[in-house]
């Protein structure tokens, strides 16, 4: 295959393979944030995608679906547990999410991110044309920037962090935190989602590896200048406001108004059942309001969506039923023939059905415990074209450092989310039209396409900087 002039690695290609009711088997784009952010641009870059397919010992050649050359990066099913399930998602993943749940700490699974992400870098260093980009995503490939530019010193590197970086209380308790410091210290820009993660970053460099930091500006031992910066990322707007105009997705929302016996209010929670999100929370919440009579079954119905995640995990299965539990007390407690306090579904939606669930909702809740982003509280925004609709909203999610006009939650505080959802239900029409106005400016303004273009602006910079240097030393 052709080198690349721009290549992108992340932890999954951003596509699914998916066998037909005639036994074909094809490629699906996957949903997901990252594919949804990164897919627009790289129909328009010479690019290519460095990722693993999704199944254990699939060993596949490269391949182009859907306009995009993918690179496929090979894993065991020992290093899937390993790697992924462990080291990123047991120990990265609980760490930075404020230590919500213990991480756990394995040398074996440390050993396993290494070789797979060693593995990553060789991929990408094979990829990427002379002089070209190379632009690594998250968490699980945190030692990539450094590899990578071990490889090809040539190269300009990226790396975009999509979940919270820890303050270094936490971050400390990491046996490896230098190793990584210095892993994605061999990026030339480092994107985070807020400026409060960029600066736990910069402080952690401070205090771990004693270099030098001016404002944004990391000095490395090599003569680099690593820039640190926050990057809020968003979605693509078009999709969600050409579905919320078709005549069947109203229609569907309508129906789904319907199903439900057509309650005065209904609230909606999208989320991944991952023990970040508030989901407990929420439902304790909710069914509190219910049992001191403050709201009815009959005038409000609370759908809660939670997709399946990592449910080999032990933290996600016991999640699950402690969730399923509550639910069931609550249903239990306050359903009647023709009504129903929580509808849940544990079940991933297409995206026609969920913008659907966003127009038949008039109150989302969106009570992340900790949060990179959100990008459910953008997409609930994007299709409100009414300008109807209340969004509540964690203020330990990133977008709650952008949408200003929400009803703003900490969602540790029960009775102030009860108060939260009170508030949100009895809004006046022309104060939810008021937040609802200022809230879509701001998200069909900084959407994916304008994150895109701040974060390879910012690499371009970095490019022509490396090489300005480089003529000065070689003058």
């Amino acid at each position: 295959m052709v080198a690349a002039e721009f290549v992108v690695v992340a932890n999954r290609l951003p596509v699914d393979r998916v066998v037909t009711a005639d036994g074909e088997e094809i490629w699906r784009t996957s949903p997901g944030g990252l594919v949804a952010a990164l897919e627009p641009m790289m129909h328009t870059v010479d690019g290519a995608w460095v990722g693993w397919a999704g199944m254990p010992d699939l060993e596949l050649a490269p391949f182009t679906a859907d306009g995009i050359r993918l690179l496929p990066v090979p894993l065991s099913a020992s290093e899937i547990q390993l790697y992924y399930e462990g080291f990123s998602n047991d120990t990265i993943w609980p760490l930075y999410h404020d230590v919500i749940a213990p991480p756990q700490f394995h040398r074996e699974w440390w050993d396993a991110y290494v070789t797979v992400n060693l593995r990553f870098a060789e991929a990408a260093a094979t990829a990427v044309a002379k002089g070209g980009t190379v632009w690594v995503h998250d968490y699980q490939l945190q030692l990539v920037p450094e590899m990578v530019r071990n490889l090809r010193p040539d190269v300009t590197i990226g790396y975009f962090h999509h979940i919270p970086f820890p303050a270094h209380s936490l971050y400390a308790q990491l046996p490896w935190r230098d190793q990584v410091l210095r892993g994605l210290l061999g990026a030339d820009v480092i994107g985070f989602q807020r400026t409060q993660d960029a600066a736990n970053f910069i402080a952690a460099v401070k205090r771990r590896l004693g270099y030098e930091t001016k404002a944004a500006l990391v000095a490395m031992p090599d003569g680099r200048h690593v820039h640190v910066k926050a990057f809020p990322i968003s979605i693509d707007t078009t999709p969600y406001r050409e579905l919320a105009r078709r005549p069947d997705i109203r229609a569907r929302a309508a129906e789904i108004r319907a199903g439900l016996g057509n309650p005065k209010r209904i609230l909606l929670g999208v989320d991944r059942l991952d023990y970040t999100k508030g989901i407990r929370h929420r439902i304790k919440a909710y069914g509190e309001l219910l049992d001191q009579g403050r709201i009815s079954v009959e005038d409000a119905t609370f759908i809660q969506v939670a997709s399946p995640s990592r449910e080999r995990v032990d933290a996600y299965v016991h999640l699950r039923d402690e969730v399923e539990l509550a639910i069931g007390r609550i249903n239990g407690d306050h359903d009647t023939l023709g009504h129903t306090a929580i509808r849940y579904l544990h079940q991933g939606f297409p995206r026609e059905e969920m913008v659907a669930m966003y127009l038949a909702a008039d109150v989302m809740l969106v009570t992340a415990l900790r949060d990179g982003m959100n990008l459910v509280a953008k997409e609930y925004v994007a299709t409100r074209a009414d300008n109807r609709g209340v969004l509540v909203l964690s203020e330990f999610t990133g977008a709650s450092d952008e949408l200003k006009q929400v009803v703003r939650v900490n969602p540790h505080d029960i009775e102030g989310m009860k108060d939260a959802i009170v508030v949100a239900l009895e809004m006046p029409r022309e104060e939810q039209a008021r937040r609802m106005r200022s809230l879509r400016k701001r998200v069909l303004e900084h959407d994916v396409d304008a994150w895109s273009r701040s974060f390879l602006k910012a690499l371009e910079h970095a490019a022509a900087h490396r090489h300005h240097t480089h003529e000065q030393e070689h003058a």
